[in-house]
């Protein structure tokens, strides 16, 4: 693929690329950043992208990887940043018909997502949100697919765990675990 052709594609990947980086970074400012340099080096580099590949995937590696650079001087510099903001969530329709019942779930679980450890949280952000394989999602992160379904399967015990109560037939009930599956289950294959 040439410079010239993932231009051409860019402007339809900008917002995935941008959920996901204000997903990952929790800060609109980072993320925008993150998206500009992610979009600066897949441009300078499209020689790099290897044949069969998917653009979206590869500049979600890119951003990522960015993302890890930016965390770790961060950490040298003892910065931390605000959280993100939940309006700027990407909101598509749900064809089976949502409910406001169900919204505020999704609101909450978007919240406990965002406490997760770092690692985890990219992994679910991947696979549950932007649709992503097992494969897909280590090819992003560099990880082996046995990491990514560790990092995802100890993500979903850790949330649920934070709607679960004493009883979890209420939860049952009012479609928690319906919602939760929603976010958390996606095959392994992938191309």
């Amino acid at each position: 693929m040439s410079a010239a052709d993932l231009a051409g594609i860019l402007p339809e990947l900008l917002p995935k690329l941008w959920v996901f980086a204000l997903r990952l970074a929790r800060d609109q400012r980072d993320a925008e950043d993150l998206v500009h340099r992610a979009c600066a080096r897949a441009l300078e580099r499209t020689h790099q992208m290897k044949p069969g590949t998917s653009p979206l995937n590869w500049l979600f590696s890119i951003l990522h990887t960015a993302w890890i650079s930016d965390s770790r001087r961060r950490r040298a510099r003892q910065h931390t940043s605000d959280g993100w903001d939940v309006s700027f969530m990407d909101t598509n329709e749900d064809p089976a018909g949502r409910n406001a019942e169900c919204d505020m779930m999704n609101r909450q679980i978007v919240m406990e997502v965002e406490k997760l450890p770092e690692a985890q949280r990219a992994v679910m952000l991947l696979v549950a949100v932007e649709g992503l394989s097992y494969y897909e999602a280590a090819r992003v992160l560099d990880v082996p697919v046995g990491t990514v379904m560790s990092r995802l399967s100890r993500a979903r015990r850790t949330v649920e765990a934070r709607f679960a109560g004493p009883d979890d037939a209420p939860m049952k009930a009012n479609g928690a675990n319906n919602v939760m599956g929603a976010w958390t289950r996606r095959p392994v294959g992938g191309a």
